[in-house]
């Protein structure tokens, strides 16, 4: 069993892996920088900046807990049979990075087993943060003032604020039959946002937010956030949502519910 004062630590641990991350970002942001293309077919850039910030915190945490493995989405995996895994995606929204747009954030998260333990988004240019503390989710702002957020009500699509990265990435004909279905009976509808998006969520600023296609890097760190704020992460099935792929988040697990009866 894990200790307060053992996640205590990891929680700063991650504080710490963030702040090295975003010294490693910021000085690419906005600036000219190469772009490369990842993706075989398709476009999934990646920039020195990315690469920079997972080397950062991969060097930091070799050297504050070896006995850890890390999952990071540009250099993969290092001790993958360990307890306590580190995940790690260094700019979840590179395309908004490449294009000057604040939208994006490092994703830092901490897996016990296969249970998330600790999350946290940082966004280095506006000077936001979230994260998970043991038993709620905190922000802190460019104030530096740090609060509680907790995740509103809203039991019906019908009064809810929907959000999606990009409409596009629901190719299958069965992923656009559940987005048109969630489309149509929401209150209103917003593009872009990537993590962004799931931390306003935890923050009772949005609603709901549907995707497909995402990897465990892209959603692990951001489910403790969630979740302590009082929302709920699976995918849309109802399972787990550690391994990635079609996700549903809400704030509201009555509104989860109804979400899942259209998309599953």
């Amino acid at each position: 069993m894990t200790t307060r004062a053992k996640i205590a630590e990891y929680i700063n641990a991650a504080h710490e892996f963030a702040d090295l991350a975003g010294a490693a970002i910021l000085p690419h942001f906005r600036r000219r920088i190469r772009i490369d293309n990842k993706a075989d077919s398709g476009f999934d850039p990646v920039t020195a900046a990315d690469r920079a910030a997972e080397r950062a915190i991969s060097k930091a945490l070799a050297t504050r807990f070896p006995d850890h493995g890390l999952e990071g989405e540009e250099y993969g995996h290092r001790n993958p049979d360990a307890r306590m895994r580190w995940v790690v995606d260094p700019i979840d929204g590179t395309r908004a990075f490449i294009l000057g747009m604040p939208l994006w954030g490092t994703l830092i998260g901490l897996m016990d087993g296969d249970t998330p333990m600790v999350g946290l988004m940082d966004q280095p240019y506006t000077r936001e943060r979230f994260w998970s503390g043991e038993k709620a989710t905190f922000f802190r702002g460019a104030d530096g003032k740090e609060r509680r957020l907790k995740t509103r009500s809203c039991p019906s699509l019908a009064d809810a604020m929907f959000t999606t990265t990009d409409p596009h990435l629901f190719k299958s004909a069965k992923d656009q039959r559940g987005f048109k279905a969630i489309k149509e009976r929401v209150r209103f509808v917003r593009y872009g946002g990537d993590c962004y998006s799931y931390c306003l969520l935890a923050a009772g600023m949005i609603d709901i937010v549907v995707e497909t296609g995402l990897k465990p890097f892209d959603i692990i760190p951001l489910i403790p956030i969630i979740e302590r704020a009082g929302g709920r992460v699976t995918t849309w099935e109802g399972e787990p949502a550690i391994r990635g792929g079609r996700i549903v988040a809400t704030g509201d697990p009555r509104l989860h519910e109804e979400a899942l009866a259209l998309l599953a």
